[in-house]
């Protein structure tokens, strides 16, 4: 239903996670998915498509489960993708699937970050693809990323910012420095995926539970911090909050929904490190996790998190030119999210619709409509 409302030319679909938390049974189902994507009567005026599928999941030094999908309208004339071994742009023609071993694709840059980063998670599969692509006359790389989650809800809860914060920060700065580095020309660049962005646990906490008072419970063998129960001093000792390592159980949901959320944006802090590298238009969507997995249950929260914006769509200085240049012609840029009333998994997907006007927008140059969607 969006690609029918916006009608993209260029179309990018960054996914994580692919195949689902079991994938060695489930990468079955996504060749399947891939191929009748690809051949829908909705994405038939697409006639050209690159899909590069991480699925080689039996080589864990290298598995990131990414999977990036861009779709060529077929009014679109003159487009270009980047080989990363040779240096120079080829015409993209026809629909092509790359799967398994994607190390050995010149079309793409692909990494995963290192063990050390996030030493308590035996097997991540955290790290990003990166696609460069020219589109009249118009360079810019589109950077899949998936990085580091919050492995507590304890952990978090102690520092501000939390030691997972610290763990994205290093990793998207290695990310950004990557793209940036001498090997290839600089070029504008979008990055989008699930950044696992939280708000600030010890900050949001002492706001929601402002009036509360405090219980911890123990482990009775270890003495190690288990739950943290936070009641109202008054009205009955009423439970406002319960926390546990996989548990954030809020009594109102409806203070992460209420006007998209906006009042626990100030929350939202991760960004700001990068505030000089990065940009972002403003959120007008609600947090995009954790939702429920129940199909009946479209826009309601799992209570394993606090709700925030994990998913992301950012871009370059030069990026946000190239976009606010255009944008002053017509407005026509969107940064919302998909289904908000529909079951969608636990994260719902985040778009941002542009038109970019080639030759970095000279006078009267024809306007070509590019979607990307997280």
């Amino acid at each position: 239903q969006v690609v029918h409302t916006h009608k993209p030319h260029f179309m990018a679909l960054h996914c994580q996670e692919f195949g689902g938390k079991n994938y060695e049974a489930s990468m079955s189902h996504v060749d399947k998915f891939v191929k009748e994507l690809l051949s829908s009567d909705a994405m038939k005026e697409y006639n050209r498509a690159r899909v590069y599928l991480d699925e080689n999941y039996r080589s864990q030094e290298h598995f990131t489960a990414l999977g990036s999908f861009y779709f060529l309208h077929e009014s679109l004339k003159n487009i270009y993708q980047f080989d990363f071994k040779a240096k120079k742009y080829k015409k993209v023609t026809g629909k092509e699937i790359y799967s398994d071993t994607l190390e050995s694709t010149p079309m793409l840059e692909k990494e995963k970050f290192p063990q050390d980063y996030f030493p308590e998670c035996k097997w991540s599969r955290k790290g990003f693809v990166r696609t460069r692509w020219c589109v009249a006359d118009c360079a810019f790389d589109l950077v899949n990323i998936h990085l580091f989650h919050d492995a507590s809800n304890l952990v978090a809860w102690e520092t501000s910012p939390s030691v997972y914060a610290g763990i994205r920060h290093k990793a998207l700065g290695y990310v950004l420095d990557r793209i940036i580095d001498q090997r290839f020309e600089k070029v504008s660049y979008f990055v989008f995926g699930d950044f696992n962005f939280r708000l600030d646990s010890k900050s949001v906490v002492e706001t929601l539970c402002t009036k509360a008072t405090m219980q911890t419970v123990r482990a009775a063998d270890t003495n190690e911090v288990v739950k943290l129960i936070f009641r109202e001093s008054d009205n009955d000792r009423k439970v406002m909050l319960q926390l546990e390592k996989k548990l954030f159980d809020y009594f109102n949901q409806e203070v992460f929904r209420d006007d998209n959320g906006t009042a626990l944006l100030e929350f939202d802090k991760e960004l700001s490190v990068f505030k000089d590298r990065l940009y972002e238009l403003d959120i007008s969507f609600p947090p995009s996790y954790p939702y429920s997995e129940d199909c009946s249950q479209g826009r309601q929260y799992m209570n394993t998190r606090c709700p925030a914006w994990c998913d992301r769509v950012l871009m370059s200085p030069s990026a946000k030119e190239l976009i606010l240049r255009s944008e002053s012609e017509e407005k026509v840029v969107t940064y919302d999210h998909i289904g908000p009333n529909v079951c969608m998994g636990d994260h719902k997907p985040v778009f941002l619709a542009f038109r970019v006007a080639p030759g970095a927008g000279k006078a009267h140059a024809h306007v070509h409509k590019c979607c990307v969607v997280q």
